[in-house]
């Protein structure tokens, strides 16, 4: 078994089989196999029959979704995990389908994942078609004409300002389509003008394949273009901040920003962004869900993600990621990050696409983030202090029995061992959320802040108890 231990390096990543149709709870997305305690975890659902149950690993390590260029769309998630456009499901063995990934640039990269203990595994939407400026249509007569993609026609009808037709032309000015290309690979992805000083929010996996010596092309509703650079990343979270170049003296509008926590489900739902390269493609649904739990990885090697997710059925696809999810007011209340697929929607021979089950990290988090990363450049995550088992047969989260090599399950002195948790415990519920396994605990532990105090509830020996943990941090994704 592997464990996933807080402040430790990146996961394992282990291929998994996409999630079953849709069930009734999905599981959250793979997590990698050893990932820092502190976190939360994978979208809540109890782990699928028939599905090895997760590894343990200390909790969260993060991932990081690289896009590739060309017509392929998102970067392939690895475990079960994913941004837009693969299976969701939890950190835990791989399921028995596999699932859709994104294909990248060159020779298309997959990503596998399924449902997993309890958790959702999601695959991420980092690169639509690349460039995403223009597209083919075919007329009815069968010849192809190129034509361009632009949500904003012109000459249109005025619309009411609180008409989704009025939000969406407020907001497309705001909304940029993000093209990263490094020497290898490339892709196509969304992000959304944060505040005046230039700053772009967007998906780490968006931007990863191009964080180190690669180029960033940030393009306007307008088609005005921009290169950009990475003002800081967080594999964990998912998020990154941009920042533009030589932007000159142009009027830069920032989203206004809603309140996730305020979110109800069934609240109407407005997202934007250039799925498979079409920029300024505005589609509408509901909040769906709130809190499930996501874990992701992008097969690239990088750290697993995890998120307690707002969950929405308004259409997004490969190329969405790191747009915003906006509430009817036109307010940000995330920022879309996966998808669930259908069984064997990837292998090589079709992208993942929409079936209504869309994920969004919640904006109260992603704010708090990007500011770190503005501030300082690295991200700051809540930890425990201890590892726990990301499979395992019983509900909860289990301290791991067998840390790493050098490790031990609950770090001496840390927020676990303070509150007397010990290895071989199974935590139950985090604050007032259940938990079901390893990959859940993670995501919800990042909704916190280092600093909080939050009440556990764990089993030893049969028997229920609960502790007061002050969450610890731990400062970068290494």
């Amino acid at each position: 078994m592997s464990t996933e231990k807080e402040g430790q390096g990146r996961p394992q990543e282990r291929p998994v089989p996409a999630p079953p149709a849709v069930a009734p709870d999905e599981p959250a997305h793979p997590a990698a196999s050893a990932p820092p305690i502190p976190p939360g975890a994978p979208v809540a659902g109890a782990p699928a029959p028939g599905v090895p149950a997760p590894p343990t690993a200390p909790l969260p390590a993060l991932p990081g979704a690289p896009a590739s260029a060309g017509p392929a769309g998102p970067p392939p998630a690895d475990p079960p995990t994913g941004t837009f456009g693969g299976p969701v499901g939890p950190p835990a063995a791989p399921p028995d389908a596999p699932w859709a990934a994104f294909p990248t640039a060159g020779p298309p990269k997959k990503r596998r994942g399924g449902l997993i203990a309890a958790v959702l595994a999601a695959t991420l939407l980092a690169g639509g078609v690349g460039g995403g400026v223009g597209y083919l249509v075919a007329d009815r007569d069968g010849t192809v004409t190129s034509a361009t993609a632009s949500g904003a026609g012109e000459g249109t009808v005025a619309r009411a300002p609180e008409s989704v037709a009025g939000i969406a032309e407020a907001a497309l000015p705001s909304v940029v389509t993000i093209e990263a290309q490094s020497t290898t690979e490339g892709g196509t992805g969304t992000g959304f003008v944060y505040d005046e000083d230039g700053h772009i929010l967007t998906n780490n996996h968006v931007v990863a394949s191009a964080a180190d010596g690669g180029t960033l092309t940030v393009t306007f509703s307008d088609g005005a273009s921009y290169e950009a650079e990475v003002v800081g990343r967080a594999e964990g979270y998912d998020v990154a901040v941009l920042r533009l170049l030589d932007a000159g003296d142009r009027d830069l509008q920032p989203l206004p920003v809603g309140d996730s926590d305020a979110v109800a489900v069934g609240d109407a739902t407005i997202a934007i962004g250039a799925p498979f390269g079409l920029s300024g493609t505005v589609t509408t649904g509901i909040v769906s869900a709130k809190n499930r739990p996501v874990a992701s990885s992008d097969g690239q090697g990088g750290n697993a993600s995890y998120m307690s997710a707002l969950q929405t059925d308004a259409s997004i696809n490969p190329g969405n990621s790191g747009g915003p999810l906006l509430n009817g007011d036109g307010e940000v209340i995330g920022v879309n990050s996966a998808i669930q697929s259908t069984p064997g929607s990837g292998m090589g021979q079709s992208q993942a696409g929409s079936i209504g089950l869309g994920f969004a990290i919640p904006i109260n988090q992603a704010q708090r983030v990007a500011q770190d990363l503005i501030d300082s450049g690295q991200p700051v995550y809540a930890i425990i202090g201890a590892s726990v088992e990301m499979r395992g047969d019983t509900p909860g989260a289990r301290i791991s029995e067998n840390a790493p090599a050098g490790e031990e399950a609950v770090t001496p002195g840390g927020p676990a061992a303070g509150a007397g948790l010990r290895a071989g415990d199974v935590i139950t519920r985090f604050g007032d959320r259940v938990i079901d396994s390893g990959p859940t605990l993670i995501s919800e532990i990042w909704t916190y802040k280092p600093g909080d105090t939050v009440e556990v509830t764990y089993q030893r020996d049969g028997r229920e108890h609960t502790a007061e943990i002050v969450l610890d941090q731990r400062v970068g994704d290494a």
